[in-house]
């Protein structure tokens, strides 16, 4: 047997015909998933725990929440991985890669469902559209829910539910309510998923190698003895997804995002221009671990032959400082 399979055998919580829980390694979910509250399981793993197509299981990281199980590539057997999606990933508090424990659980049938904006502006006479959004989905209290409305994102809380239960699915017959209240929520870094990217797979596989691993297991580059990337260089044409790679990184790993415009640090008074860099860097380390994406950097950092304003030779050699100094970054 190989060591994958090994690693899900030895995941179980007891040995027996029909184990109580399994942890699983979350991996990315298909595109068609996104926002609806699905979970594809190992069908080895499936099978073990005695989960057929529509079953609710509970999910376990940080947080707790629950889905509703789906059938998963024949490619994933054997894997011991959960598909779910950014979503999700948010409301159990993991990101790609971690472990989660995952087991059968039963939900009823939603009567009533409470949610509320996060932010302004709130929708106005919504709740019947949101219901048809989230029939068939199973929800627990503090859940995020994304509604598409016009092309836009709008988030929506789950605040509280009837009756009473661990969880509950959403029905034609549920009343779903939405809150004049504002639940906000406590986040430093934007709502963006490598769900949300298209078509750039080979560039976030990379980026997740030279940006998140150094960020989630330092310990490996400490074990090795070797130094981790201090930084990428992203380019191409504009709007072909650099910010959102970007983003998609910072919120993955639930590192403190600072985004900042090239042309928007210059500034025409003595000195004003570098210390605004070090600000930027000061609030970077002192919110460890975090990004700082700097847009249009070629505006503020071009080759050094072609430097010579004496403005620019020192945003330049300031930036260099930061970024390569003697002066340890840390997780930045």
């Amino acid at each position: 047997m190989n060591d994958k399979k090994d690693d899900v055998a030895s995941s179980f919580g007891k040995k027996k015909d029909t184990p109580d829980y399994v942890y699983l390694r979350v991996a990315e979910a298909q595109p068609t998933d996104v926002g609806r509250g699905y979970a594809r399981i190992d069908p080895e793993v499936a099978k073990l725990l005695n989960l057929s197509p529509g079953d609710a299981i509970e999910i376990v990281g940080k947080r707790k929440t629950y889905a509703l199980v789906w059938p998963a590539s024949a490619k994933d057997r054997g894997l011991g991985l959960i598909r779910i999606d950014g979503y999700t990933r948010e409301n159990v508090g993991v990101s790609l890669d971690d472990k989660v424990r995952v087991r059968k659980v039963s939900a009823r049938y939603a009567t009533t469902v409470v949610l509320a904006h996060t932010e302004q502006p709130r929708m106005v006479n919504g709740e019947e559209f949101v219901k048809s959004i989230m029939i068939g989905r199973i929800i627990n209290r503090g859940d995020i829910i994304p509604v598409r409305i016009m092309g836009k994102i709008v988030q929506l809380v789950v605040v509280s539910y009837q009756p009473a239960a661990e969880a509950v699915i959403v029905t034609e017959d549920t009343v779903v309510k939405i809150s004049e209240k504002i639940y906000p929520l406590k986040r430093l870094y934007p709502r963006v998923t490598y769900e949300d990217i298209g078509g750039l797979q080979d560039a976030i596989q990379k980026i997740r190698e030279m940006v998140e691993l150094p960020l989630r297991h330092p310990e490996l580059f400490d074990r090795l003895g070797i130094e981790a990337p201090k930084g990428i260089l992203l380019y191409g044409p504009p709007g072909t997804g650099k910010t959102l790679l970007a983003k998609a990184v910072a919120n993955e790993t639930n590192a403190h995002f600072i985004s900042i415009s090239g042309p928007e640090i210059m500034s025409k008074y003595y000195g004003e221009s570098e210390q605004r860099l070090r600000e930027i860097f000061k609030e970077a380390e002192e919110n460890a671990p975090s990004i700082i994406f700097i847009d249009e950097l070629d505006s503020i950092a071009p080759k050094r032959e072609d430097v010579t304003g004496e403005v620019e030779k020192r945003v330049v050699a300031q930036l260099l400082s930061l970024m390569d100094g003697l002066q340890s970054r840390g997780k930045v």
